[in-house]
């Protein structure tokens, strides 16, 4: 069959819309339908539960029990956090502030009925939708490398046992073997962030296998921190990283996970570990509902996060084309709580403040060498625009980058409690 906006989107299972019925406006409380449970659905969920004090029923889809987050995945590859300590749950939302959490896919959204259905069969009716899906990966954005190939070639861009898996094959490399990052175009996903990633890989390697190379095969021009990253490697990791960027063949490359190669416009290399970062998309969901442009990514209203396309729904985080703000879970939780806002003043007439979002994201370079990048942010008519922004500097002493991994610690504490209660 053809699917469009009054059909179920994937695979259509027959009899589920009346599993439940939709709301019925003017005689329920009403409702918001949260898909995913990253830093920007959770976060949604917990502020329209609790600010709204019980007037607005939230169920939140998410598949997963336990949410790994990709902001601070490169520290447990590092060696400085155990991977329990970046896995997080939902009981919180559901005991504490009476969140409806269901683990289960979203299959289908019909976007004019306003109903939102899962893989188990059960229907959901939304006044407003909330849609924070993440990332996917471009087809063919890497030739030769697909998500068939990742458990050979990880991308490990989606925390948990791509994560796992990426570290233990550091961990197992041969003395003098290569890891080879090949990194993504930009837009991407950001933590976890490519070059300290690189930074937490060195840092393994010197530790047990010093003789190691890193080689990043990279297509863009510069990247954000680069003069700190280069500092760092040159203070901390000298004749270790190199990095091929699009001047000399980093915009040219393909893969053979076979025989764990790595193609550098023409010139073959054998690696021991290669980590695929390919070019990134909105989340599937978001271009099954109509919800994305020819970018790939979802246009949104800069004052409230509601998609350009439905009025009736609001787009989160990695997938959305948020103007300034960088793909980050620090950007998504601050996204999260503009479009809380918008959603409460539209469906319980409360008060509505103009919008202003924040990001700062921290990076690892070494044992308590921390540094940093941040922004603030308001709402224009044509995008989230930066308002004033910070970065760390070169030849900053030791006890300041110290302080600076030290604030990010209690910042991640601080925005996971933010997230999950």
């Amino acid at each position: 069959m053809t699917f469009n906006r009054r059909n179920f989107l994937g695979v259509a299972i027959a009899g589920t819309a009346a599993l439940s019925a939709p709301r019925v406006l003017g005689q329920a409380k009403p409702h918001v339908v949260i898909v995913g449970g990253g830093a920007g659905g959770a976060t949604a969920a917990r502020y329209i539960a609790k600010d709204s004090d019980g007037a607005i029923d939230v169920t939140l889809i998410e598949p997963t029990r336990k949410y790994y987050t990709c902001f601070f995945s490169n520290l447990y590859i590092g060696g400085f956090r155990d991977f329990a300590s970046i896995g997080h749950t939902y009981g919180g939302l559901a005991s504490d502030y009476g969140v409806n959490v269901v683990h289960d896919w979203v299959i289908g959204v019909d976007r004019d009925a306003m109903t939102v259905t899962t893989a188990a069969g059960h229907s959901f009716g939304y006044d407003r939708l909330i849609v924070a899906p993440g990332i996917d990966f471009v087809e063919g954005s890497v030739p030769g490398w697909s998500t068939a190939a990742q458990n050979k070639m990880p991308h490990s861009w989606k925390a948990g046992s791509q994560t796992q898996l990426l570290k233990a094959q550091i961990e197992a490399m041969p003395e003098g073997g290569t890891y080879c990052m090949v990194a993504p175009p930009n837009p991407f996903r950001c933590p976890p962030g490519p070059y300290e990633r690189v930074s937490m890989v060195a840092h393994v390697l010197k530790a047990s296998n010093p003789t190691a190379k890193i080689l990043i095969v990279d297509p863009k021009e510069k990247f954000s921190k680069q003069a700190l990253f280069e500092e760092g490697w040159n203070k901390h990791y000298a004749g270790m990283i190199e990095r091929v960027g699009p001047d000399f063949g980093g915009a040219n490359v393909s893969v053979n996970p076979d025989a764990m190669e790595v193609d550098i416009d023409g010139t073959v290399e054998k690696v021991d570990v290669c980590n695929v970062i390919p070019a990134q998309k909105a989340g599937h969901i978001a271009h099954a509902m109509g919800l994305t442009n020819d970018s790939g990514f979802c246009p949104i209203d800069p004052a409230t996060m509601q998609s350009q396309v439905d009025e009736n729904i609001h787009v989160l985080g990695d997938a959305t084309i948020a103007g300034d703000m960088p793909k980050s879970g620090f950007s998504a939780n601050s996204q999260a709580k503009v479009a809380a806002m918008a959603v409460r003043g539209a469906l319980t007439d409360s008060r509505v403040f103009p919008a202003k979002y924040s990001n700062t994201c921290w990076s690892l370079i070494d044992t308590e060498d921390g540094i940093k990048v941040g922004a603030s942010y308001q709402a224009t008519d044509e995008k989230i625009a930066k308002v004033d922004g910070f970065i760390s500097q070169t030849g900053e002493d030791a006890a300041l980058r110290k302080a600076t991994f030290e604030e990010s610690l209690g910042w991640y504490a601080g925005i996971t409690a933010d997230m999950f209660g």
